[in-house]
């Protein structure tokens, strides 16, 4: 499985990075800190996931996961935030799920493995 890392926050980006490099079926496709990166990522890598940091700028997620979309309908979306609030706007929005940035990492791994087992 294929995974675009996107959050404007350096150290997230390194930690989600060091944490799916231990799944050898996770081949890390690139990073995006902004909207405009993650949108040119995703036309040059081809990923399967997107983890998508919920407080990127420039376009609410109404507006980003169709796009999304519209570039890859099979994408699998992963939105994290430290907000838990924004769950059910992110799973509204068409997200495909929503965790926590402050939940356990295993719960992180889990669904990706879930992903990968619901293939579009």
């Amino acid at each position: 499985m294929r995974v675009l890392i996107a959050d404007n926050q350096p150290q997230v980006r390194r930690a989600l990075r060091v944490l799916l490099e231990q799944d050898s079926q996770v081949q890390i496709a690139g990073e995006a800190s902004s909207v405009r990166g993650l949108l040119l990522q995703m036309k040059s890598t081809a990923p399967d996931l997107v983890l998508l940091g919920g407080n990127l700028p420039a376009m609410a997620l109404d507006e980003l996961l169709p796009a999304l979309r519209r570039a890859n309908p099979k994408l699998r979306v992963i939105v994290l935030s430290t907000q838990p609030e924004l769950g059910p706007a992110a799973l509204a929005a068409g997200a495909d799920g929503f965790l926590s940035k402050t939940e356990p990492s295993e719960r992180l791994i889990k669904a990706i493995q879930d992903m990968k087992r619901e293939k579009r």
